[in-house]
């Protein structure tokens, strides 16, 4: 068989096996599963919100999944350890079947999309995502998300960091798929950096030093070989500080003789040299005034400019913002869709508000009840 073959095999055997154990242990809050085969047979760790339940009383339950899976999947001696699952609201598959279970008991999708993502976020998540694809509501299917914190969409992290799990919920007007994505919050995320603190290097104590390293590092000086030896080397110190004395002597006198030259000349080269100094800082300052009054003349120009571009404000739209939640950008984008008074939203659909720019369904909703509690001819601006 070949290699690219086995891998399919064996993910499909994975899924399946995911499965069975989802279908099986529903009740018991399935929280997902590791398989490794080994020498010594095949090792399942399940991972449970209640072990008790899997496990069975007198371990009935957990005996009889393990022969169903001998014979189902032809596995070699299998192997089950139970864990329970230390916080279910940071565990994907949990969190999806929970969110399923309450669609399907009548809870209303917003209110429990921001219910489960707010447990999640308490318990410590560094970021989750919630989506539900099906009729939620109405009897077009649509894709609703909810987010809170950091998520991951692609690449290897997105792989190894995010625990993601899938739920169903069997509606009256069909099913609802949930797919329920989140980062626990010991990720360690590729992007993630730490910058040390600065250290006071005075608050060190240096180590101490022995003996051998203290000789080793200073050294010991070399003692002359004889007397005659050490007598020739302070009389040539003697001469060398006697010639060093008349060498500075000499640099001295040549100093005070450059001195009385530099002051001779110097009165005759400064004269011009201020004069020059006064001519160019005249010049300086009358071109300065001349850029600032080009600047100051450039400013005036751009203003009126300005004040001549800015456009005029139409009255259109105006009474719009009287309603709730109404802003003046969703002003400009209803009156660009032909709402440009509080009556013809009172006049819309839902469904032709939503297909304004930037408005969904929501807001549609939103914008239509808003519009019922406002009186037209109390808007200014509308007849």
């Amino acid at each position: 068989m070949a290699t690219e073959q086995e891998f399919i095999e064996d993910g499909m055997q994975r899924t399946q096996i995911d499965e069975f154990f989802a279908d099986e242990l529903a009740r018991a809050g399935y929280g997902g599963m590791d398989l490794a085969k080994t020498p010594m047979g095949t090792q399942i760790v399940l991972r449970a919100e209640k072990p008790g339940m899997v496990i069975g009383k007198g371990g009935k339950n957990i005996r009889k999944i393990t022969s169903e899976l001998e014979e189902r999947f032809d596995l070699d001696d299998p192997q089950i350890d139970v864990q329970e699952v230390d916080e279910p609201d940071l565990n994907a598959q949990i969190v999806a079947d929970r969110l399923g279970n309450a669609l399907e008991r009548g809870w209303y999708f917003r209110k429990a999309g921001h219910t489960t993502i707010d447990r999640i976020m308490d318990a410590g998540a560094r970021g989750a995502e919630i989506t539900l694809n099906g009729k939620v509501t109405g009897a077009r299917s649509r894709n609703e998300k909810f987010n809170r914190g950091y998520i991951k969409h692609n690449g290897e992290p997105s792989q190894d960091i995010v625990d993601r799990g899938d739920g169903v919920a069997v509606m009256k007007l069909g099913t609802i798929g949930v797919t329920v994505k989140i980062i626990p919050p010991n990720a360690d995320l590729p992007d993630d950096f730490r910058i040390h603190e600065d250290v006071d290097t005075e608050s060190l104590v240096p180590e101490d030093i022995e003996g051998d390293e203290v000789e080793a590092l200073l050294g010991e000086a070399e003692e002359p070989a004889d007397d005659s030896e050490a007598s020739d080397a302070d009389e040539e110190f003697e001469l060398g500080e006697d010639e060093s004395d008349v060498e500075a002597a000499e640099i001295e006198e040549e100093e005070i003789v450059e001195e009385g030259v530099e002051s001779e000349t110097g009165a005759a080269e400064t004269a011009p040299d201020n004069e020059i100094d006064e001519e160019l800082s005249e010049d300086t300052e009358a071109d300065a005034e001349a850029i600032l009054d080009e600047m100051e003349s450039s400013e005036t120009s751009e203003a009126d400019v300005d004040a001549s571009e800015q456009p005029v404000e139409s009255a259109a739209g105006a009474g719009l913002t009287a309603i709730d939640g109404v802003g003046d950008a969703k002003a400009e984008a209803l009156v660009e869709a032909g709402f440009e008074t509080v009556a013809d939203i009172q006049d819309a659909s839902e469904d032709d508000l939503s297909e304004a720019e930037g408005v969904g369904d929501a807001f549609a909703e939103r914008i239509k009840a808003g519009a019922s509690e406002v009186d037209p001819a109390d808007v200014e601006g509308e007849n």
